[in-house]
């Protein structure tokens, strides 16, 4: 399992830069969106466990950057990881 702490996130970018570090992006991982599907469908291996810290904050904080997270984990799940378990606490 790999839990990643976003409760100080204060942006979408250090949502990003976060992310990348976590997961082990790499350097031309383009920090946005489109470039985390990119990287989840084929530049890295997702665990089978994610957990995410503080969401309650991020998605006080980061309103758009929660729910894109959020979603980008979910449309991923389905047709390449239905094993992949994400937790939000």
């Amino acid at each position: 399992m790999v839990t990643i702490n976003v409760s100080r996130v204060a942006d979408e970018g250090a949502l990003h830069l976060l992310l990348k570090q976590e997961l082990g992006f790499p350097d031309f991982y383009g920090m946005n969106w489109d470039a985390f599907r990119d990287a989840i469908t084929g530049l890295v291996e997702v665990p089978d466990r994610l957990r995410f810290v503080g969401w309650d904050q991020l998605s006080e904080r980061v309103p758009r950057g929660a729910i894109m997270l959020r979603q980008a984990l979910h449309d991923y799940q389905a047709p390449y990881r239905p094993q992949l378990v994400v937790e939000y606490t």
